[in-house]
């Protein structure tokens, strides 16, 4: 799967994701056949980093 590249784009798309459909970063990461640390780090280059108590990023 083509994730967007626009960092802003990518989080909103991640969160609702996370939201609407899985449990876990984890989850998402293998269903939808993505890298996780590549997610974290494209994320992580605009302030966001993965809150797994809240199963979004913050």
């Amino acid at each position: 799967m083509s994730l967007p590249n626009d960092p802003a784009i990518l989080l909103s798309y991640i969160n609702t994701q996370l939201r609407d459909f899985y449990p876990s970063l984890e989850e998402l990461s293998k269903t939808l056949c993505v890298d996780k640390k590549e997610i974290e780090t494209k994320l992580s280059l605009i302030g966001y980093e993965y809150n797994s108590d809240l199963n979004r990023f913050v």
